[in-house]
């Protein structure tokens, strides 16, 4: 090579590099990517029932076509968001499980009270349209599931109607009557029943509007096989989420019965079939019901504004939480060996995390986000949690729970929830998902990092949870181990908002396999930085809210 030539290529070089520096330099996130394991790490996909969910308020999400409802279609549009399919690259969420609020036709927005389970809400779409969604999102392996109503119908179902047409008719219940819970009493039962005609009430705990079915009856559970049959095996839904199984149990039905009768049956349509069930109650119920044999109950004493995670960061200890979550584990798995909890901060139901964990801040949202997604079983995100997204009127009024996903605050929605607009840039303190999205310090971008965590380490969900004895009340610490005992992980949370902690780790050779931190420090240059999470030999260093994912034992995940 002549000189000149080789001179040429020395100064391309050397500009080469230091535009490279600069650049690295400008960026508002130093993680130190030769020291992050991260970064090195393989992630798999999950092939069995634990997953990463994502609830969808469907008319809240993402509106196609501009009538202000959200749509199937535009869940379509946004899926690569979600998880393009490849879990080593990419920009996209991660989640590989979707819960689809219900998508039935009825007159309500919210749609729990079904008119026809046998089709699509005309406002979201048509039948064509979910089969796309459905085979979109088995191309990027995501399983979803839909919600199934099955304590009660709308009071304009066909068989309601007839069954009050009977009554009013011919004074006496017909074959359609059968169907639900209709009773003559003597006496006006009170709270919890409407009058057709002639001393006969139907049960009705929800609404006027919402008669429960008889689910006692074998008419009742027939109907119930066709529509199972109906979604699993014609068009390829992975499970349900079942609402209100708390109010399967009456005067005719044993609620875990009838789960379980439904969930046999669901299982010779599709063998893998996925259920949760929601049973808003208390520890003890839940696992009571988990006797049904389904896979997963919420887990709803850990959630909410009063929940374990919650109250965690907010007093800034963990108090009992780990043993509390060990017995809970240990008790739903005592009844069931396959229980898979559920976890979660909020849903459709709840007002938003973001809004009751304000006062500890962008910090505290993630903190809580580490809290609960990092806990043995099942991580369900509540669409737009992910981005802290807030709730700006904070009445208990349920539209207000249910506002529009903010995709960009420059851009703001037009959906309109139950004839109240209510896109406004105040719900997304934190930006949108456009703003956050290359932003590595975002909640967005802290929330993807957990997911990949959790895929690299597949011991997160699936091991068994106990404590791991550290003398600080700070530190929020415990151990999920195989069935061997050969293989052990340690996640362990700095709840202190202030204090950097350090901890003896007492395992030798243990590997720093994950970290967050949520503080976002500074380095004297004003820059943010992440990479202050260490284990160096046994002494593990954690900044202000951070966790450190460590493997103590054994080869969990893929180098």
């Amino acid at each position: 090579m002549k000189k000149t030539a080789f001179k040429i290529l020395l100064v391309f070089l050397i500009l080469t590099i230091t535009a490279s520096c600069i650049s690295l330099c400008a960026c508002s996130v130093n993680i130190n990517l030769i020291d992050d394991p991260v970064s090195k790490l393989k992630a798999d996909a999950s092939s069995d029932k634990y997953r990463n969910y994502y609830e969808i308020f469907v008319g809240s999400f993402a509106d196609s076509d501009g009538d202000g409802s959200g749509d199937l279609q535009g869940i379509i549009d946004k899926l690569d968001y979600l998880n393009d399919g490849d879990p080593n690259g990419g920009n996209d969420l991660g989640v590989d499980g979707i819960w689809l609020t219900p998508i039935m036709p009825s007159h309500s927005y919210h749609k729990y009270d079904v008119e026809d389970y046998f089709d699509i809400d005309e406002k979201f779409g048509t039948i064509k349209d979910f089969d796309k969604l459905v085979k979109e999102c088995h191309k990027r392996g995501i399983k979803i599931i839909i919600d199934l109503v099955l304590n009660h119908s709308s009071s304009t179902h066909p068989m309601f109607e007839s069954a009050v047409s009977e009554i009013e008719q011919d004074g006496k219940p017909g074959k359609n009557a059968q169907y639900y819970e209709i009773k003559k009493y003597k006496n006006d039962p009170g709270q919890g029943y409407t009058e057709i005609a002639d001393g006969y009430y139907y049960e009705s705990n929800f609404s006027v509007y919402m008669p429960e079915w008889n689910l006692s009856k074998e008419c009742t559970r027939d109907y119930f096989k066709k529509i199972a049959e109906f979604w699993l095996k014609e068009h390829g839904v992975d499970g349900f989420r079942l609402d209100a199984t708390r109010y399967y149990t009456n005067s005719h039905t044993n609620g875990a019965e009838f789960l379980k009768w439904f969930y046999n049956e669901s299982k010779k349509i599709k063998p893998d079939v996925y259920m949760v069930g929601e049973n808003w109650t208390s520890n003890s119920e839940i696992c009571d019901m988990y006797e049904s044999g389904i896979d997963s109950f919420f887990a709803f004493g850990y959630a909410d504004s009063t929940g374990g995670f919650v109250n965690a960061v907010r007093t800034e200890s963990a108090g009992n939480l780990v043993s509390s979550v060990k017995n809970y584990e240990k008790n739903a798995k005592s009844v069931n060996p396959n229980a898979i909890n559920s976890y979660f901060l909020s849903n459709h139901d709840q007002k938003r995390s973001a809004n009751f964990i304000r006062i500890a801040g962008e910090a505290g949202t993630k903190m809580a986000a580490a809290m609960y997604m990092l806990m043995p079983g099942n991580s369900f995100i509540y669409y737009g949690e992910e981005i802290g997204q807030t709730q700006e009127i904070e009445q208990n009024d349920d539209e207000y729970k249910r506002e529009p996903m903010i995709w960009d605050i420059e851009n703001l929605p037009d959906i309109v929830v139950n004839g109240k607009a209510m896109a406004d840039a105040e719900h997304a303190s934190y930006g949108g998902v456009e703003q956050q999205m290359d932003d590595e310090n975002s909640i967005l971008s802290f929330y993807k990092r957990i997911i990949k965590i959790k895929n690299q380490n597949p011991l997160i969900a699936r091991g068994e949870i106990s404590e791991y004895e550290l003398d600080d009340p700070s530190l929020c610490s415990y151990v999920l181990s195989d069935k061997s005992d050969k293989n052990k992980i340690a996640v362990i949370h700095n709840l202190s908002k202030t204090e950097t902690k350090t901890a003896q780790i007492k395992e030798s050779g243990a590997k720093l396999r994950g970290y967050l931190v949520a503080s976002n420090g500074t380095d004297e240059q004003g820059n943010v930085h992440n990479d202050s999470v260490k284990l160096s030999g046994d002494t593990l260093t954690l900044p202000p809210y951070s966790t450190a994912v460590i493997l103590l034992v054994g080869e969990s995940g893929n180098d």
